[in-house]
């Protein structure tokens, strides 16, 4: 049975946790679908769900190689746990909320890859970050400027109902 690393990618305020809760409560009951929470250089919050890490654990471990991925964003340091990629390579469907700016280090990677990318229009990004209310934000419209293309094998525009997005992904992962 194949694997797959889904990477769930989009700019700040599109919905991507939400899709990707909504999709883990769909498909719990099926062992096959792996949602592993990333770690991040600063406690989780009800916008993020993640687990903290500090910053020389960071440091240590892009530096060991125990991350299947990592990245620095936003003043952060990001990371998936090297299980992520163990389970996808044992035939799980591992869905991961990355940063588009590594996705061609995990394609580079040679494991099978699927780049979602749900997005929204900048007025409707904009609302939902302001509403967030994070200092750490910073300057949002700043946020929002930064384009950052990827090739993605579905694209969300995640603009109704969360649910109708999340149908969208359910979708795609059951066909990975």
């Amino acid at each position: 049975m194949a694997g797959c690393l889904v990477l769930v990618v989009g700019p700040s305020g599109a919905g991507k946790d939400t899709l990707i809760r909504l999709a883990r409560a769909a498909l719990a009951d099926d062992s096959r679908y792996v949602f592993p929470r990333r770690l991040v250089t600063r406690p989780p919050s009800a916008d993020e769900d993640n687990d903290e890490i500090d910053a020389a654990a960071f440091a240590a471990g892009c530096a060991a190689g125990r991350f299947t991925l990592h990245w620095h964003a936003h003043g952060l340091g990001y990371a998936i746990p090297a299980e992520a990629g163990r389970l996808a390579a044992a035939g799980h469907v591992v869905v991961c909320n990355v940063s588009r700016r590594v996705v061609a280090q995990a394609r580079a990677a040679g494991r099978p890859v699927s780049v979602v990318e749900i997005t929204a229009p900048p007025a409707i990004l904009m609302r939902r970050l302001a509403a967030r209310g994070r200092a750490e934000d910073g300057d949002l419209a700043a946020r929002l400027a930064r384009e950052v293309a990827v090739e993605a094998d579905l694209r969300i525009l995640n603009v109704g109902v969360p649910e109708a997005g999340a149908a969208q992904l359910i979708a795609h992962l059951c066909a990975c």
